[in-house]
């Protein structure tokens, strides 16, 4: 069975490449069973390899998913998503810019826009609609940033996007969701992720757009490098132990 794994933020940078070619021998192969034999065929990465999730075609894969050689596959470390209509410019002339169909979720290189994004959930029927942004922050105790990197797994960031979006419109019927988020470079003061809810009333709103960012640190695979004076690190997640597939109460 030969396989292709794609790596992503600490994992890519340690084992230097973004996709591997594993070969098995054996007939069945489950999604721990992969995990074990990378980390023991790349000791240098083992601790960041047992820390993530397999994800298999674009969705995370409990441990004892059998895989098949057609199947995507991404190995997953723990995310970062956002710490807090985009036009092409002189800073970014290779704008890369990814959305969902029906526009809500957003990918891009490029400066992020509060008021197109927030634009997308403004309704007659909606009398009230909150936006959080999320900007890079310069110090942290003793530390200063200079900028950070954001690196996505695309298509499945996206679909999970639209699932949060789809799990605020159940718990709170009626509330629009849509999600901006950079990648790339995200200079100081620099716009990293946009958030925008509306509802019927404001009280929906809160409760929504808090549910919106803890779900989207929590599953949407997003990493953060910060970059200081001295060094940097790849950022996960700082919430207590990750689970992505745990359902949010």
């Amino acid at each position: 069975m030969k396989l292709t794994i794609q790596l992503f933020a600490g994992i890519a940078e340690r084992l230097n490449t973004s996709q591997l070619e594993f070969e098995y021998d054996g007939d069945t192969l489950t999604a721990a069973m992969l995990k074990e034999q990378l980390s023991q065929a790349y000791p240098e990465a083992a601790t960041q390899i047992r820390s993530s999730f397999l994800a298999v075609n674009q969705r995370y894969a409990p441990a004892d998913t059998l895989l098949k050689t057609d199947d995507e596959l991404a190995l997953i470390p723990p995310v970062s998503g956002g710490d807090g209509s985009t036009n092409q410019d002189e800073d970014h002339p290779y704008t890369q810019e990814h959305r969902t169909e029906d526009g809500l979720f957003l990918i891009t290189n490029a400066p992020l826009s509060v008021e197109a994004t927030t634009d997308m959930v403004i309704t007659a029927n909606h009398g009230a609609a909150l936006t959080f942004v999320g900007t890079t922050r310069e110090m942290t105790g003793e530390q200063r940033t200079v900028h950070l990197e954001y690196e996505a797994y695309v298509p499945m960031a996206l679909s999970h996007m639209a699932a949060i979006g789809k799990e605020i419109a159940e718990r709170w019927p009626g509330v629009l969701c849509a999600i901006s988020h950079r990648i790339g470079k995200v200079d100081v003061a620099e716009i990293s992720v946009v958030i925008a809810v509306s509802s019927p009333h404001r009280s929906d709103c809160y409760d929504a757009s808090r549910y919106a960012i803890e779900r989207l640190k929590q599953t949407v695979p997003i990493w953060k490098k910060e970059i200081w004076e001295d060094g940097s690190e790849w950022k996960g997640h700082q919430l207590g132990p990750w689970n992505p597939m745990d359902e949010k109460k």
